[in-house]
């Protein structure tokens, strides 16, 4: 009897010992395919993801690219400063605010800008206009450099008075090697800044390193600039 009792306990435990194993097999079998399918959920997400952001960087490159051809061709840019000049002595003693209007409707036409951007040139130029009436400003000579930051020595649309490229249409050549970086960038707006693209190998160490910051928007479902750094209200 003994004997029976203990094979009987050990049958017991046995099986016992199969049914825990099988349910533990099934429960494991069950664990990858949830974690799985998790990880192609994901995997799709980030991949979407990835392929807007390209798109949109591809976008706003072009934009850039096309803002700085446009600039440097100079035909249908603007005259972004609209002095008042004395004729008699070629001193500027003020700016016509008057002319904002069509330096304005000259910009939109490009759609290159926001009306955030076009906005913040308006309060650049309203902001000199006041130094000036307030005699902040002096009045200076119109061959001299003006005496505030604002589209002085430099090109606001680039920061610079050259380009870090030799040749006949250097400009526009550098123009569309221009590589834009994200800082930051969503489906509505973005930080960001360029750099001079495939430069030479000799070339200055200053060229490297230089950084040009601005900021897009949407509008209409098209990328926009809502501000360029050699726009910056600071400036005026």
């Amino acid at each position: 009897m003994n004997i029976l009792k203990r094979n009987k306990h050990t049958i017991n435990a046995f099986a016992f010992a199969i049914l825990m194993i099988s349910l533990l097999g099934c429960k494991g079998n069950n664990r990858p395919k949830a974690t799985e399918n998790q990880t192609q959920l994901t995997t799709k997400v980030s991949v979407n993801q990835t392929t807007d952001t390209t798109k949109d960087k591809q976008e706003i490159q072009k934009l850039i690219r096309n803002l700085l051809v446009w600039a440097e061709d100079g035909n249908k840019v603007p005259d972004l400063l609209p002095f008042v000049i004395n004729r008699q002595d070629s001193i500027v003693i003020g700016f016509d605010l008057s002319k904002l209007q069509g330096i304005d409707d000259s910009l939109k036409t490009t759609n290159f800008f926001s009306s955030e951007f076009v906005n913040n040139y308006n309060q650049i130029i309203q902001t000199l206009a006041r130094k000036m009436k307030d005699k902040e400003i002096k009045p200076f000579s119109t061959g001299e450099i003006p005496p505030f930051g604002f589209h002085t020595d430099t090109d606001p649309w680039c920061d610079c008075q050259d380009v870090p490229y030799d040749g006949e249409n250097a400009f526009s050549i550098a123009a569309n090697l221009v590589d834009v970086h994200i800082i930051e960038l969503n489906k509505e707006r973005g930080k960001m800044y360029w750099t001079w693209g495939s430069l030479p190998k000799n070339v200055s160490p200053d060229w490297r390193s230089f950084t040009y910051k601005f900021n897009v928007i949407k509008e209409g479902g098209k990328w926009k600039i809502s501000y360029l750094e050699g726009f910056d209200i600071k400036r005026a």
